[in-house]
């Protein structure tokens, strides 16, 4: 099983914790344009980390992740960049809440554009996780979940169990499914092991982490990406390297 990690916030820092890894690996590489990208991109030299997804972040003010209410100027902004390579849509609902007023009349073009970039791309999709049947459908109708059967992305469910306390066979039951529909565009992210744009979220313990693994493993998850390559440290590192 492929284990690769989130960075949200590349820094000096956080991009240090590359040098404990000695196993292959993808790192999603969080950015505010494609030329950033390039530039934090290029000093990653680890002949492990076999390949640096595009991540593109928003200002907040535009709604800092990808979905129908973010500002349609940025979402243009993004789309036009000349991407080569593999490219990783955040599809979250805005952190600015004004939006939902403000882009309404958006909504349908933004929605539309976003699954044309899809269609057109070699897209990932960071999705929520949901526990139901109904509330799949109504991510969908927000623009916020996409098929990989229609869309040929491969869809990432945040499955981030320090926040939220998934039933385990409630969750053991909707891996097999995503695995058994999705092959091996289904994948799953796992975490927190570091704070994220809040500053406050609760960090995974080891044990959590373990048993995430250990079912994704089990399951045959092709990959999983932990949030996030900041809070790398030497024991998180023994659990990881349990599954690789």
């Amino acid at each position: 099983m492929l284990i690769s990690f989130f960075e949200e916030f590349p820094n000096k820092v956080s991009l240090s914790k590359l040098r404990l890894i000695n196993f292959n690996t993808k790192i999603y590489l969080a950015a505010s344009s494609y030329k950033e990208f390039n530039k934090i991109a290029s000093k990653i030299k680890n002949k492990f980390v076999k390949e640096i997804i595009y991540w593109p972040i928003l200002d907040e003010k535009e709604g800092y992740w990808i979905s129908p209410f973010s500002k349609r100027d940025a979402l243009i902004r993004v789309f036009s960049e000349n991407i080569n390579g593999s490219v990783m849509i955040d599809a979250e609902l805005p952190k600015n809440k004004s939006l939902y007023l403000t882009e309404l009349h958006n909504f349908l073009k933004n929605k539309s554009s976003i699954k044309n970039f899809i269609k057109k791309n070699k897209v990932y999709t960071a999705e929520y996780y949901p526990e139901g049947f109904l509330k799949n459908i109504i991510l969908s109708f927000f623009g916020l979940s996409f098929d990989p059967n229609k869309f040929n992305n491969n869809v990432i469910k945040m499955l981030y169990h320090s926040m939220h306390n998934f039933n385990e066979n409630f969750l053991k039951n909707k891996i097999r499914y995503g695995v058994n529909k999705y092959k091996d565009k289904y994948l799953l992210a796992f975490g927190t092991i570091a704070h994220g744009i809040k500053g406050n979220e609760p960090l995974l313990s080891l044990a959590k982490l373990d048993k995430d693994l250990k079912i994704a493993k089990e399951l045959k998850v092709k990959e999983v990406i932990i949030y996030r390559l900041g809070g790398l440290d030497k024991n998180y590192l023994k659990v990881i390297k349990k599954y690789v």
